[in-house]
């Protein structure tokens, strides 16, 4: 199937003279994860990754991917004759590079401009033009070939409350504006769909998981305009945005606006704003391109924000503590497989007040699937699980209080040693990020080595970062904010209020994974002739499994650091338990 949509694509290509076409993981707004209307990549190639580029030539095809999906990517472009390029490893070619080698003078290279950003779009632009190489963007391809593509999404908007979201729209909107003239910027255009939901105090549900609405925002000065589908904006919302002074225009109509811009200084981020976008605006304008402020707005969580998500995390801890009752108990006794298990972690999370949503595809990963580090399980894929080795789950919920992100792996039986000296590195690693003390103006760079020296140390790691943001009923991944040594580019600062993940882990091809993920926020510590001093709050609850910990592994302080923590888990979560999951959370608890 696959090597046929090739061919037709190919059809297509010799029929408009491109020589290379380029589908990347993208909607219009350079969103993370994408709507069913949005998921070419994965329908010309067969992977079905969150990340990852294809670029179809007359003869080759090529897929780019980073080390999470490159177990899963390799199988899942078995004869489909796309090779995939292991982005990040020693002597792999870029794309960009990819291309200056593919692509001759007189030749075309194509991509629908609406999903690619515009900062990419400039390198290529300066790509094609060192080359001699012309550019066909204005078409998407891939929709002439795809014949039963889903619809764009276009369902109702709603509104999160003031109580929830601890800032009113006037209020961020003033916010922004400040920014603007901080900036010297007249307009500012926003096709981030998180930054708009965090500006208007909207929600929905456009993209599984991420309770966003398609659209674009326009603010000025003194007028703010919202580019909507119509279907989306039902009576009480629009009564709403017409209090705060939001002008709804419809969706399409984005880019004539854009287009018709003069001389105005023009707030945006390339790295957000796609190309078709950035490529309207006249030459007559001045542009301010920079990070949106609502990033780093969003990014640290309000005082009402850290309170609910403070909520959040206790009915997690307690719907994830009875799945791990649960699982323990039953191991052996009763069929349970990958997605029996995933099925029955969503019901309990259901079962808690003010539950919304998953916040992600969960991650149920019995045996050898672990390794995969996004491995979502299929009907295809699924396995039972059995009362020995480890059994990764990485899960999270969306509350009206927050949004929540948790791994853990789990002992369903007897172990080896090596799986037992490889979980307590793992642990090692996240507790040393959980405590860790440390100056006003770290970022996360400056971190990420406290979680890796464990694995370091015995010339193991992790090919994923450290630790992300996590948003506020939003996407579940978020910046600025992250762990991660690798990362290029201008940092900020992490700043009190910052939620982020700590979630180091090992994976091994064909044996097994571990990771251990909790949430944390940043906070203030002492202060005095050093500077401000910076620690982390631990906002998730829920047990290590101390049946695949090797206690002899650890240091005295790292014990004690494991047992403060399972005091702050029994302590949490013990009220809303039943008398025989009390027994056994005293028992997962428990002082070594």
């Amino acid at each position: 199937m696959i090597r046929e949509r090739l061919e037709a694509l190919r059809e297509l290509m010799k029929k408009r003279g491109i020589t290379a076409y380029l589908v990347p993981t993208a909607d219009y707004h350079e969103s993370e994860y994408v709507g069913e209307h949005f998921k070419e990549r994965a329908y010309i190639t067969g992977f079905t990754g969150s990340a990852g580029t294809a670029v179809i030539t007359l003869s080759d095809a090529g897929l780019w991917t980073d080390g999470r999906y490159f177990v899963q990517a390799a199988k899942q472009l078995e004869d489909t004759t796309i090779t995939l390029y292991r982005r990040g490893e020693e002597g792999v070619p870029t794309i960009l590079e990819y291309l200056e080698g593919h692509l001759g003078e007189g030749d075309c290279l194509g991509f629908d401009g609406r999903c690619v950003n515009g900062k990419w779009g400039r390198q290529l632009e300066e790509l094609v033009q060192r080359k001699h190489v012309s550019l066909h963007v204005s078409e998407d391809l891939i929709d002439e070939i795809w014949e039963d593509r889903p619809p764009l999404s276009k369902e109702p908007a709603w509104i999160l409350d003031t109580g929830y979201s601890g800032m009113s729209t006037a209020g961020k909107l003033a916010s922004v504006r400040d920014n603007m003239e901080k900036q010297g910027a007249d307009v500012h255009l926003l096709s981030s769909l998180c930054d708009i939901a965090w500006i208007l105090n909207l929600r929905g549900n456009d993209i599984i998981y991420v309770p966003v609405v398609l659209s674009y925002l326009v603010l000025t000065r003194e007028e703010c305009f919202l580019f909507v589908q119509k279907e989306a904006v039902g009576e009480r919302v629009m009564q709403y945005l017409t209090e705060n002074g939001v002008q709804v225009r419809a969706y399409e109509d984005f880019y004539d606006y854009a287009a018709a811009l003069k001389d105005r200084r023009i707030l945006l981020d390339s790295g957000i704003v796609n190309y078709r976008i950035l490529s309207s605006i006249s030459g007559c304008n001045q542009l301010v391109d920079a990070m949106n402020p609502e990033e780093l707005f969003r990014a640290v969580k309000n005082p009402i924000e850290l309170s609910n998500c403070r909520a959040a995390h206790e009915k997690d801890a307690v719907a994830m503590c009875r799945f791990m009752y649960w699982l323990k108990q039953n191991i052996g006794k009763q069929e349970i497989t990958e997605l029996s298990a995933a099925e029955y972690l969503q019901r309990l999370r259901a079962q808690q007040e003010g539950f919304l949503d998953l916040s992600f595809e969960t991650i149920s990963a019995y045996g050898e699937h672990g390794a995969i580090v996004h491995y979502a399980a299929t009907a295809e894929t699924n396995v039972p699980l059995h009362p020995e080795g480890l059994f990764l789950v990485d899960s999270g919920g969306h509350y009206l209080e927050g949004t929540t992100d948790i791994t853990r792996t789990f002992a369903l039986g007897p172990l080896t040693e090596q799986m037992k000296a490889d979980y307590t590195r793992v642990l090692r690693s996240n507790l040393a990020l959980m405590n860790a003390v440390f100056l006003y103006g770290c970022t996360g760079r400056n971190l990420d080595i406290l979680a890796r020296e464990p694995l370091w140390e015995a010339g193991l790691d992790y090919k994923h970062g450290t630790g992300h943001g996590v948003g506020y009923i939003l996407n579940v991944h978020e910046g600025p904010n992250a762990f991660r040594w690798q990362r290029r580019g201008e940092e900020t600062a992490l700043e009190e209020g910052m939620i982020t993940t700590d979630e180091p882990g090992l994976y091994l091809e064909g044996q097994y994974g571990i990771r251990l993920e909790n949430e944390l926020a940043c906070r203030c510590g002492k202060k005095n002739e050093y500077g401000q001093f910076m620690y982390f709050e631990n906002l998730t609850f829920v047990p290590f499994d101390l049946d695949a910990v090797d206690a002899d592994q650890m240091t005295d302080r790292e014990r004690e650091w494991l047992n403060q923590y399972h005091r702050s888990v029994y302590t949490t979560v013990s009220p809303y338990l039943t008398e025989d999951e009390l027994a056994w959370l005293q028992e997962a608890t428990r002082e070594i």
